[in-house]
């Protein structure tokens, strides 16, 4: 079973991301060198859906950051997103949509105010598999 390593800086990233964009889910992802599986930049992205229940990348910005990416030789270590009112568990909507085979698939609910879940998971041809999450200061 894999483990998710990752900065305290880039959790907290993820986690201001998801209560800035609450009620509406946050999605982004967290770069990382090519076959490093180390999440290293963070990038924000639009939630084209703008709903508290999916979310989908803007087209036209996943195109752009995914170009980024392989002139950097880089890869998405960390596809994130929220849950504003649920657990944080891919629901089957992000399991439909998984196809970074490599990536670690990170939920943060938002659902209480005053304490984050986040989760980690494996997403391969449709089988979900937690993770857990070892993070560093």
């Amino acid at each position: 079973m894999g483990v998710l390593t990752i900065s305290e800086e880039l959790v907290d990233a993820m986690v201001a991301h998801a209560r800035a964009d609450h009620p509406d889910e946050a999605c982004g992802i967290i770069a990382g060198a090519e076959g490093s599986d180390v999440p290293e930049r963070f990038i924000a992205m639009i939630n084209a859906e703008r709903s508290p229940t999916f979310y989908r990348f803007d087209s036209t910005e996943q195109l752009k950051v995914w170009r980024e990416m392989d002139r950097l030789d880089e890869e998405p270590v960390v596809i994130y997103h929220s849950h504003t009112a649920t657990e944080a568990y891919p629901s089957r909507t992000d399991v439909s949509y998984a196809s970074e085979p490599n990536a670690h698939y990170v939920l943060v609910s938002t659902r209480d105010a005053d304490h984050a879940e986040i989760r980690s998971y494996r997403i391969v041809d449709g089988v979900v598999t937690e993770e857990p999450i070892e993070i560093r200061s």
